[in-house]
């Protein structure tokens, strides 16, 4: 067996940008999965009974149904019901709908770890929901939850692998595309788990930092 890393070189464009693209479709999913998923865990804190019974059914079953078979509705069901996407498209409502439950079941645990007492005491000051919210809550919680929230981002970023599937060209796609044309299965493969290495290790580095400063900062 020979180890050819020259036709990753020969292919080093196409690999540039299916790396974009596979960046592009992790943070603009996780992006607005974070703020769909803030929105539905201030819905559920504020909501009333019934709006929180309905979201926590929908919740459920978001959390039951695995992310490649929403793909296949979105992208393979769609059409039948109107809704044309293009495969980058698809790929990033994809992440953020299937990312946005799991997000606002970190957000919903964050609020409930702020004390009581403190909203009590906010209440007393006159301040309303949304600035309890602003003011109160989401600066405390924010040190809580900033590791489920890398966890999550770095989940994600697997999870843009699976996007091959609807034929978006990112890493996964072009990579084993070049391993099945060319038959460097060995070299194209350890160039994609370097790169999906090298991803999660600078996720993780940076959720460390930020939780850092973030803890720093709430200490002054």
């Amino acid at each position: 067996m020979t180890f050819d890393l020259s036709i990753i070189t020969a292919n080093a464009g196409a690999i540039w940008n299916a790396f974009l693209v596979t960046i592009y479709t992790w943070l603009a999913g996780s992006v607005l999965g974070l703020m769909a998923g803030l929105l539905i865990a201030a819905l559920m804190l504020f909501g009333g009974r019934p709006l929180q019974l309905l979201l926590r059914v929908f919740i459920e079953l978001v959390r039951g149904t695995p992310f490649l078979v929403i793909l296949f509705l979105v992208y393979y069901g769609g059409p039948s019901f109107g809704l044309r996407l293009g495969a980058m498209t698809a790929g990033v409502l994809c992440i953020a709908f299937y990312s946005s439950v799991y997000f606002a079941e970190i957000f919903r645990s964050g609020f409930a770890a702020v004390p009581r007492g403190q909203l009590e005491a906010g209440e007393c000051l006159g301040l309303g929901r949304l600035q309890l919210l602003w003011r109160v809550q989401l600066p405390q919680m924010l040190v809580l939850i900033l590791p489920a929230i890398f966890n999550m981002l770095t989940i994600l970023c697997k999870e843009t692998a699976v996007l091959s599937i609807i034929t978006v060209p990112e890493l996964t796609a072009v990579l084993t595309g070049i391993g099945t044309r060319t038959f460097t299965f060995i070299e194209t493969l350890l160039v994609l788990c370097i790169a999906y290495l090298l991803l999660i290790e600078i996720t993780s580095r940076a959720g460390r930092w930020l939780e850092h400063r973030v803890g720093i900062y709430l200490q002054r």
